[in-house]
């Protein structure tokens, strides 16, 4: 039915439209004075006036019609359009027959206008696009009926442009969204446009372009920064300084760059902050400290950094390290004054500089000022402790009170130890609190509650004596207070540290009192008494009570390792290493890092010859403690038990670079070098030990005999001269600094040396034959006399040895005659042994070279003649002339029968 009356209806091609030549998207406007002329055609409205006549095309959505306009004239934009329909609107069924003949493409073929057009203005026609407004104008569509009404679109809205309730809808784009020709053809719905494969690759970046240069060195600078402050975060502080100078040449050339591309405007100056400031940084770290002045000065004096004053408390930190305090304090003030109230942490912290630097500067009146402006504002352990250092510098007594309780009332802000303790079994809970037992904001509350005790501690130990009439009375008040406040638990700290004081001032009876006071306190603190209780004791060896003490320690404490320590002391010093060994083992299960159980236990396994094991604990030790004298010491002698001298050479060389004066240690090196049979690098180390402590007997000897054997006696005498200061009672001392004269040609010397002797040491034989053989050879008078005293004391050696002789043969005598009777002879053998040791005393042998001239010695003397330095060396030969031979009777003396007449 339809399609019958529309096949009838004449139709209109839109060739008028191509034809028009006007631009896309004009919409037509009737002229002033048109009329309207219903041509009755469908889908056209003509206006006309007189002698004018247009054309106007109107389209459903979604279809762009053009207006054409006779005589061409400059046509405006229509705002709204609106072509009120004719039929009724009482009508239900109106609209239903409404049909667009744009849609009849039947006929197209057919319509010579519209293949002409096609053939002569396809491919010229402007593109129809959105961006040219009013390009989807509402038009009206007229009925075969005759009727104009407005299509509404698929989704029951009123067309673009068309009035709805008296108010226009805004116009909108032509085209929806995934809408495309191809899809009329058939081809598949792809709004992603995936069909088409994958996108193009992007363009390449032009890198030699002025703005990609710039943008690469921004972020090489910014590298380097980061860089720098890695390496000084890594310790490496030079590198740290050169990639930061790096990063501030790379940074000016980069604004010289900027500032010829772009306006100066745009410079980065975020980036040259950074760059400045973490120079500044790294010269301070490295100790240049004139450049990081220069450096900050530079940000400071810059007024387009925001916030730069704050960098004074920098620069007065290093004036503080240059000891520059005047300065320090001038910049301190500065950035006080530059920093707002609202950062009233920052502010706290440089007052606290304020006062440390008043404090060594010597005005503490002003540092106690900044330090009670701290605590009334913000009270923290430090300026509470500085607070008290200033007032004990003053002297004020009842201030250090207030301070103490001030510190005692700062608060720790840390959580209690009830935290950590599982309330129930559940097993959620059980896990996060072992999570969160040991992780790092426990560790901070320990380390910080450590600090805290630190300061109360050594606050107290500092007040003490001096706030009340005696240091005992002053900890008892600060025990008290202690007592009173959170850290209860050092009250007794503080009582231990009381008998230490005692012991400081050698009241050793006070310091034990103090301690027995704990034997009735909890098992912590009665360990920590016992336990210095019983070293008290081992340093007085009274090892009975040590062990007591000692005991209880262990009792109250099984896992105190100084306890187990102490107690293996005791048995050790009473012999029994093995027993001994095994405390210390127990110490160490209980605390492996218990470096005096370790040391002890390698002395035990000397002690007991087991010097690989030994040897294994002290080198424990040694990883532990890098610079201990003592373990090094250790080390060297068991390598020299095991005798390896090179190893043991070694590790008292490591030694004597930890302490190279140490007399001991260089003799040993001496020693061990002489053993090996380098005397040179022996004399050298012999010399520094006796250069360092020249008291030493043994090195003192040594050196002696070094330069008698060298044959440089005139230089061995200082050092035996030296040794008879030292040992006065020794006669082979000065016997043989007489010999160093005698054999250097000094005879003179020498006679009057041995005159000396022989009046001090007035029976020694020795000093009697170098008189009678000097004055033979010089050929003086007192020979004789000396002869006379050497025969009568021969005389009395051969009287001693006859007596001893005798007295063993009557020993063995009386010994049998003992064995047959009893006690009857035993006042006889009493005054038999009276008598011996009276006759014995009388007879005893002068002392020998090696022994203290005394008159109780019981040693005997070999009357012969020994030269104490040993044979002289004989002179090397210097002539050709045949060597006469001595005659054997050379040295007897003749008498005047045989003398020549």
């Amino acid at each position: 039915m339809h399609g019958k009356r529309h096949s009838k209806t004449p139709k209109i091609s839109v060739a008028e439209s191509y034809r028009s030549g006007r631009p896309p998207g004009r919409r037509p406007r009737p002229a002033p004075g048109a009329e309207d002329c219903g041509s009755g055609f469908l889908g056209f409205r003509a206006w006309q006036r007189p002698g004018r006549r247009a054309l106007a095309y109107g389209g459903s959505e979604g279809i762009l019609g053009t207006v054409a306009l006779f005589p061409r004239r400059e046509v405006q934009m229509m705002q709204n359009v609106h072509l009120a329909p004719e039929t009724d609107e009482d009508d239900l069924y109106s609209g239903y027959n409404d049909y667009n003949p744009t849609y009849d493409t039947e006929e197209l073929e057919n319509d010579t206008a519209f293949q002409q057009a096609v053939r002569t203005s396809h491919g010229r026609r402007p593109p129809i696009t959105a961006k040219i407004p009013s390009t989807a104008v509402t038009r009206p569509v007229a009925t075969g009926y005759g009727s104009k009404t407005s299509l509404a679109s698929s989704m029951g809205r009123p067309m673009t442009g068309a009035l709805q309730d008296g108010v226009a809808r805004p116009m909108t784009a032509v085209r929806a969204a995934g809408f495309t020709k191809a899809a009329l053809r058939g081809s598949a719905f792809d709004p992603l446009g995936q069909s088409r494969g994958p996108a193009p690759p992007l363009e390449a970046k032009n890198e030699d372009s002025p703005e990609e240069k710039i943008r690469q060195l921004e972020k090489k600078v910014n590298e380097l920064v980061e860089e720098s402050c890695v390496a000084n975060g890594c310790g490496d502080l030079k590198l740290a300084l050169e990639k930061a100078k790096d990063a501030g040449r790379k940074e000016r050339v980069l604004v010289r760059q900027r500032e010829q591309v772009t306006t100066p405007e745009n410079i980065n100056l975020d980036l040259t902050y950074s760059v400045l400031f973490n120079l500044a940084s790294q010269y301070s770290a490295n100790e240049m400290y004139a450049e990081a002045l220069n450096t900050y000065q530079v940000i400071v004096k810059n007024k387009m950094f925001s916030n730069a004053g704050r960098l004074k408390v920098n620069m007065g930190n290093i004036y503080l390290k240059q000891r520059n305090y005047s300065k320090a304090i001038k910049f301190y003030r500065m950035a006080l004054d530059q920093i707002p109230s609202v950062h009233k942490e920052m502010r706290i912290k440089i007052m606290q500089n304020i006062g440390v630097t008043f404090i060594k500067t010597g005005q503490y009146s002003d540092a106690i000022n900044s330090f009670e402006h701290i605590m009334s504002m913000a009270p923290n352990l430090k300026a509470g402790f500085n607070l008290i250092l200033s007032y004990f510098a003053v002297g004020d007594q009842e201030k250090m009170k207030k301070a103490f309780q001030k510190l005692i009332a700062v608060p720790l802000e840390i959580d209690e130890d009830d935290k950590y303790i599982s309330p129930n079994d559940d097993p959620h809970t059980n896990l996060v609190i072992e999570a969160i037992k040991n992780d790092h904001l426990r560790q901070m509350e320990r380390e910080r509650k450590a600090m805290a005790e630190k300061y109360i501690m050594t606050a107290a130990k500092l007040i003490a004596p001096v706030i009340e009439t005696s240091f005992a009375v002053g900890y008892d008040w600060c025990v008290e207070v202690v007592k009173a406040s959170q850290y209860v638990e050092l009250a007794n700290d503080l009582e231990i540290n009381k008998a230490i004081t005692y012991l400081r001032q050698k009241d050793f009876n006070q310091a034990v009192e103090t301690l027995k006071m704990f034997e009735k306190k909890d098992s912590r603190v009665k360990s920590a008494a016992a336990t210095n209780l019983s070293f008290l004791y081992y340093l007085e060896n009274e090892f009975a009570q040590a062990s007591s003490y000692a005991d209880l320690a262990v009792n109250s404490d099984r896992y105190n390792p100084s306890a187990l320590t102490n107690k293996g002391n005791t048995v050790f010093a009473n012999g029994d290493y093995e027993k001994a060994a095994e405390f210390y083992k127990e110490a160490l299960r209980n605390d492996s890092s218990c470096t005096e159980a370790l040391y002890n236990i390698g002395l035990t396994y000397k002690k007991l010859n087991r010097l690989d094991e030994a040897l294994d604990c002290f080198l424990k030790l040694h990883a532990i403690l890098r610079n201990s004298a003592q373990v090094l010491y250790q080390i060297a002698h068991v390598y020299e038990l095991m005798e390896d001298p090179n190893q043991a050479i070694e590790w008292l060389m490591q030694l004597i670079s930890v302490v190279p004066t140490d007399s001991r240690a260089l003799s040993k090196l001496g020693e061990l070098y002489d053993s090996e049979g380098d005397k040179s690098q022996a004399f050298q180390y012999y010399y520094e030990s006796y250069r360092y402590f020249p008291s030493n007997i043994e090195v003192i000897e040594w050196l002696g005999a070094y330069y008698i054997d060298t044959q440089f006696c005139e230089k061995a005498i200082q050092y035996f001269e030296r040794a008879s200061l030292i040992q006065p009672t020794q006669v082979k001392w000065q016997l043989m600094v007489a010999s160093c004269f005698r054999r250097s040609g000094n005879y003179q010397k020498a006679l009057d040396t041995y005159k000396d002797i022989h009046r001090k040491f007035p029976e020694n034989v020795e000093c009697l034959r170098f008189l009678v053989r000097l004055c033979t050879d010089i050929g003086l008078k007192e020979v004789q006399e000396y002869a006379t005293k050497l025969k009568r004391l021969e005389k009395m050696k051969e009287i001693r040895e006859q007596r001893i002789k005798s007295g063993r043969d009557g020993s063995g005598g009386s010994r049998s005659k003992r064995e047959g009777s009893a006690g009857s002879d035993s006042g006889q053998n009493c005054s038999a042994s009276s008598k011996g040791e009276r006759l014995g005393a009388r007879l005893r042998a002068l002392p020998g070279t090696n022994e203290p001239y005394e008159s109780s010695s019981n040693k005997e003397i070999d009357a012969s003649y020994v030269d104490p330095l040993g044979p002289q060396i004989e002179r090397p030969k210097t002539a050709a002339k045949k060597r006469i031979d001595e005659d054997d009777f050379a040295d007897e003396e003749l008498g005047d029968d045989l003398l020549p007449e």
